[in-house]
């Protein structure tokens, strides 16, 4: 086995990339990701990109944020059709666009929410 391949988790495991706080696995330990309207997925594996944008999504949203921006990179563009893969099949996801130049160019996604209706927040037991 290489070293490369030791720090892959084993075959058919699953990412711990769902309630309250996003998880990243080092060395078989999660440790918790702060939510804020920025995710660098430069540190996530290939194969994690999917979950861990759509539970980040999910806690930005449950948090209040109306946009957020994604960091893939700008490499092939192989992360990005990833990220928008996933962004294209959430329902709360109003629309999303390459970031300015300022932001990410290329390298980065800005993301738009829809906005949250009364009923949404009464489902989830908030007092709205």
């Amino acid at each position: 086995m290489t070293s490369d391949e030791q720090d892959l988790p084993a075959e058919g495991a699953d990412s711990e990339v769902t309630g309250q706080e996003l998880t990243r696995h080092i060395s078989a330990e999660p440790f918790p990701i702060e939510i804020t309207d920025i995710l660098d997925l430069h540190t996530f594996q290939p194969k994690e990109i999917p979950a861990v944008v759509e539970a980040y999504l999910e806690e930005a949203r449950r948090k209040g944020f109306a946009t957020v921006r994604l960091i893939h990179g700008k490499g092939i563009g192989v992360q990005r059709e990833r990220v928008h893969a996933v962004l294209r099949r959430t329902p709360f996801v109003e629309q999303f666009q390459i970031a300015p130049a300022e932001a990410g160019s290329w390298g980065a996604t800005i993301v738009w929410f829809k906005h949250l209706i009364c009923d949404e927040n009464a489902s989830e037991g908030d007092s709205h």
